[in-house]
């Protein structure tokens, strides 16, 4: 026998014929409290995408340790770069103001652009769920990451397919893939890093491209992001028309295992003490300012080269909401959203 169900008034209402652009970035915490800072961390620590060891003692590790010493130091460097007067870390407001801007620049109807965060709110999990709860059948998701590691882009592949292995009804999803070598990309570092040059007197001796680090061990095991940033930096020099050297080095190492080398804030040290004096730095695999850069770079590695007899120093802004930016994450998606 066959069950026969009977479409009644009190059938729900379901949304549909509407796409969306999910950007998404790292993450970041909601406020400058030692709480929030603590829970942050937590949730990205607690990621095995970042953190390969034995998950009984990294356990420990972080929750009796890491999670009590930790966020007390991270939180007094989060707010050295506070947006206090919009209480935004410099992260989340970029990533708005990438959101608004990407939105008003495909302007097409029945599509959503919006944000998430692969760590904090608004998380991967909220978004999709939201996004498909107002109608949006297909999701493109754009990792803010230009160069792929297991440990970013991967992490958000996984928190994605998680969602969707706790939804009955699943919209399409597409995920838009690295784009370390993607020419809107490095013209738009080329045009910054021109621009960047130009507004100052003196003539920088070497160009350091600084990249997120990650352990040695996971490039042997076979992630390609060493050979993705030291690409990026290869089409950059090809692009920029000044006669100046460029150096690849890796920075924000974490814990006491060999990193991907050489360290960014050794290397200004070591230059410092030489003859090279002037030096420009430009991280290109950040997407929006950050702690790895506003703090990181610009306040405690350009510290480390002036200490050491380092003459002049200039970080290049990230692309932030820049035109150029813009222009790239449309040319990222755009094959998706029109037929």
């Amino acid at each position: 026998k066959l069950m026969v169900i009977k479409k009644t008034d009190s059938h729900p209402k379901v949304a549909f014929g509407k796409n969306a652009v999910l950007l998404i970035n790292l993450g970041t915490p909601s406020s400058t409290s030692k709480k929030d800072i603590k829970k942050y961390l937590k949730e990205f620590l607690s990621d095995n995408r970042i953190i390969e060891v034995n998950k009984y003692l990294w356990w420990f590790i972080l929750n009796i340790i890491i999670l009590n010493v930790r966020p007390a130091k991270t939180a007094k460097t989060y707010k050295e770069i506070w947006l206090h007067d919009l209480d935004q870390s410099p992260l989340r407001y970029y990533t708005i103001q990438q959101k608004k801007k990407l939105a008003e620049k495909v302007s097409k109807q029945n599509l959503i652009i919006d944000y998430a965060m692969r760590y904090g709110e608004p998380s991967i999990k909220n978004k999709i769920s939201e996004l498909k709860n107002k109608g949006c059948e297909n999701i493109i998701i754009l990792p803010l990451y230009p160069q792929y590691s297991s440990a970013t882009i991967g992490s958000v592949s996984d928190a994605v397919f998680k969602t969707l292995l706790e939804m009955r009804w699943q919209p399409s999803i597409q995920i838009v893939p690295h784009y370390e070598s993607n020419p809107f990309y490095i013209d738009a570092l080329n045009k910054s890093l021109e621009k960047s040059i130009s507004s100052v007197k003196w003539r920088p001796q070497l160009i350091i491209a600084s990249y997120h680090g990650i352990p040695k061990r996971y490039f042997v095991k076979g992630d390609p992001y060493h050979c993705h940033c030291h690409k990026t930096t290869r089409l950059l020099k090809e692009k920029f028309k000044r006669r100046i050297p460029f150096l690849t080095t890796f920075q924000s190492r974490f814990g006491p295992e060999e990193w991907l080398t050489p360290y960014t804030e050794e290397t200004l040290a070591n230059l410092a003490k030489t003859k090279t004096k002037n030096i420009v730095i430009i991280c290109p695999g950040f997407a929006s300012d950050c702690i790895e850069t506003l703090e990181e770079i610009n306040l405690r590695a350009k510290e480390v080269f002036m200490k050491n007899g380092g003459k002049n120093f200039l970080m290049v802004p990230c692309l932030n909401d820049s035109s150029n930016h813009i222009k790239l994450l449309f040319n990222l998606v755009k094959r998706y959203i029109y037929d």
